[in-house]
């Protein structure tokens, strides 16, 4: 069965940092498109970080250059090194992968919560 399994959340620091890891299992890990996903307010789910199996990467605007994703073909992982956290960025994190438009399917985590705090 297919799974994204996330793992890294938690309580940090403004200025400080955490790295998330998801594992893939259940598929072909360089057929999908991988990124990371945060909740917002309202439960709606918008794009913080995606990489191709090329090593493309796009980012949101609000972690630009604080940010970085990272993908391990060999483990079927992939990660989200966050660096100068802000409160801002406080949510659940979630794994995402895409196969469109080669493969119709897409998957998700169950997700990890962030928490920015003094």
């Amino acid at each position: 069965q297919v799974q994204l399994v996330e793992s890294g959340g938690g309580l940090v620091q403004p200025g400080g940092s955490l790295r998330l890891s998801c594992a893939a299992s259940g598929f072909i890990f360089s057929n999908y498109v991988m990124a990371w996903y945060r909740r917002e307010p309202g439960n709606q789910r918008v794009l913080v970080a995606a990489i191709t199996s090329d090593g493309f990467t796009t980012y949101g605007g609000s972690v630009k250059g604080r940010f970085t994703i990272s993908r391990d073909g060999v483990k079927g992982s992939v990660y989200l090194q966050m660096n100068s956290l802000e409160p801002e960025d406080t949510g659940v994190y979630y794994c995402n992968a895409d196969g469109r438009p080669r493969l119709e399917h897409v998957y998700w985590g169950r997700g990890t919560q962030v928490t920015v705090s003094s």
